[in-house]
């Protein structure tokens, strides 16, 4: 794999319960909404679950994912392709944290941090939605 080894681990606020953000990051539907720059594969199921593998793009770059662990609290996903490492999500009220380490090309930090404000905004819009 060309490219060197980054590592980003960042934790955010979100004004969003545990089960609304757990849905964001566990239905593909949902993450097609907010995820930026990548694309999925059609046929994604209704949820992740643990031993699904599936393939994103960021732009003509494969990124195969395989989800490792799939937990109403936390989602580990193992790369490969445009990324060889790990992507962890931890959630709770009012709260996100993403740790990624891998081997890329692709600039990892600057993907992670507009991935979770692009997620914040999705969340606070999804929220005034449902107040109106």
């Amino acid at each position: 794999m060309l490219g060197t080894f980054q590592q980003s681990q960042l934790r955010i606020e979100i004004e969003a319960s545990a089960d609304t953000i757990r849905d964001s990051l566990l239905h593909p539907e949902q993450l097609q909404k907010w995820l930026v720059g990548q694309s999925f594969a059609p046929g994604m199921p209704e949820q992740l679950h643990t031993g699904l593998q599936f393939t994103t793009w960021t732009g003509p770059v494969p990124i195969h994912h395989q989800v490792n662990v799939a937990k109403p609290n936390c989602l580990r996903l193992l790369l490969s392709g445009g990324i060889d490492g790990f992507h962890e999500w931890y959630w709770g009220e009012g709260w996100v944290q993403s740790r990624l380490e891998g081997i890329s090309i692709l600039p990892l930090n600057l993907g992670q941090s507009l991935s979770l404000l692009s997620l914040r905004q999705f969340l606070a819009q999804h929220s005034k939605d449902r107040r109106l």
